[in-house]
């Protein structure tokens, strides 16, 4: 393993030292993870157990990139709701155009013009101009994956091994060790099995992409322009290039989710690198903190959906919900768009981002360890693997949760936090450099300490 030059007992007895003093600085999240007995695991979805201190720290509140726990501690944040308050927490755009609306009606079936707004502003950024919109980017994708089912008379979705895109059933296929395709583990009942209704490729490789879609039976690629949510794994040369070359060639559509690879500029990944998909998904930051997804499609596919009389994109067809575009998420997410994820904002948050990936580097080369560093825009992820892993059954690999947790418990107990399922670090219009200092220095320690 990369990480064989660390005392695996040392760990151990640094972590047990770390848990008890984050259990001393937290008694108020304690006592309110054991008295939530009416929550199903405790917490208001389970998620939240992903926890390095084995309990969650329970928020007060939170404003910019700083956070305040129940017990009064504060923390700079770079896990940012990871990417839902890549806008900051709290935006002051975003506050006073939510307070505006929540005066004058939140949930009334008709369309308000933020939403018109907000479209044309995706449009512009990526390129598609037709716009639609969910509450999260999951929904974004199933009803991305229905169109395109509909439209192609396919019924298989092809997705990358250990992508993410929300729980979409189609999405938990991984390669297994022959090559083919299995259910990932621990999927949560699955409706079938997710072979039937999926084929999944690694990232980064272009053979096995085209000798999945020669089966002729896949109506869309589903993908990440890089992978995020098993750590960031980016594209090599060419690669994308070769994904819209062979989707084409087989008649598949292209899905590009931009939920978390928004980070990569104010167009995402799309516009970075100047892709080409029939869609785009995405979540999350759009909406500086208010639940909302949005999904948009090339002029070729909406008119081609427009002219089926046979689908039924009006009434249950399935592809919508009541508060999908409700007036609270559209004027969240055209406040959002127009005033706080700007260009220059973005300029300000790549510029940190890149300093915070430098930084790093320098750490862990004067540490000698055989870690690597990746970088997509504002977002930066160090790996306990190098050279850095190429698709995401490598990235799964590389894992350490040991060594994952001691680090996040450290700095958490010295007020940083990292995104609880990775060592992922997010900036927002409001980090600055200081803040990205203070993450290095104790990085620093921690390594010092264990190494």
């Amino acid at each position: 393993m990369s990480t064989d030059s660390i005392s695996r007992s040392r760990l151990t007895t640094l972590t047990q030292r770390e848990l008890a003093t984050f259990a001393d600085r937290h008694p108020g999240s304690k006592n309110a993870y054991a008295n939530a007995t009416h929550l199903f695991g405790r917490v208001p979805m389970t998620w939240m157990n992903k926890a390095a201190g084995n309990f969650p720290i329970y928020l007060d509140r939170a404003s910019g990139n700083r956070i305040t726990d129940v017990d009064g501690n504060e923390f700079v944040d770079f896990a940012l709701g990871d990417t839902g308050a890549m806008a900051g927490h709290s935006p002051e755009p975003v506050v006073a155009a939510v307070t505006e609306r929540l005066r004058s009606g939140l949930a009334t079936m008709m369309p308000t013009e933020d939403a018109a707004v907000a479209g044309a502003e995706l449009a512009r950024r990526f390129g598609l101009p037709a716009w639609s919109f969910a509450l999260t980017a999951t929904d974004a994708n199933r009803w991305a994956i229905r169109l395109l089912r509909a439209v192609t008379g396919r019924s298989k979705i092809l997705v990358n091994s250990y992508c993410y895109h929300g729980s979409v059933d189609e999405s938990l296929i991984v390669v297994g060790p022959d090559g083919r395709g299995v259910s990932r583990e621990g999927n949560v009942g699955a409706p079938v099995d997710v072979t039937m209704t999926s084929r999944v490729a690694e990232f980064n490789d272009l053979a096995g992409l085209e000798r999945e879609l020669a089966y002729g039976d896949v109506a869309a690629v589903l993908m990440e322009p890089a992978l995020t949510n098993i750590g960031i794994v980016l594209p090599e040369d060419g690669y994308l290039a070769g994904v819209r070359e062979l989707t084409r060639r087989y008649g598949t559509y292209l899905i590009h989710d931009e939920t978390h690879t928004f980070s990569a500029g104010p167009g995402g990944a799309t516009a970075y690198w100047g892709l080409e998909p029939d869609v785009v998904t995405i979540g999350k930051a759009i909406g500086g903190g208010v639940p909302v997804g949005a999904y948009g499609l090339s002029a070729e596919l909406a008119g081609t959906l427009s002219g089926r009389d046979d689908l039924d994109l009006v009434d249950m067809g399935g592809v919508g919900g009541t508060l999908a575009g409700n007036p609270v998420s559209m004027a969240a997410t055209r406040a959002t768009l127009s005033e706080v994820l700007t260009e220059a904002a973005f300029a300000g948050m790549i510029e940190r981002a890149t300093a915070f990936a430098d930084g790093l580097v320098k750490i862990i080369e004067g540490y000698r360890l055989p870690w690597s560093v990746s970088r997509l825009g504002a977002r930066v992820e160090y790996r306990f693997a190098s050279p850095a892993p190429r698709n995401g059954t490598e990235s799964a690999r590389g894992a350490d949760p040991e060594l994952e947790d001691f680090l996040h418990v450290y700095l958490a107990n010295r007020g940083v936090l990292l995104t609880p399922f990775h060592n992922m670090a997010l900036m927002c219009p409001q980090t600055t450099l200081a803040d990205v200092a203070r993450h290095h220095e104790i990085f620093d320690a921690a390594l010092n300490e264990l190494v």
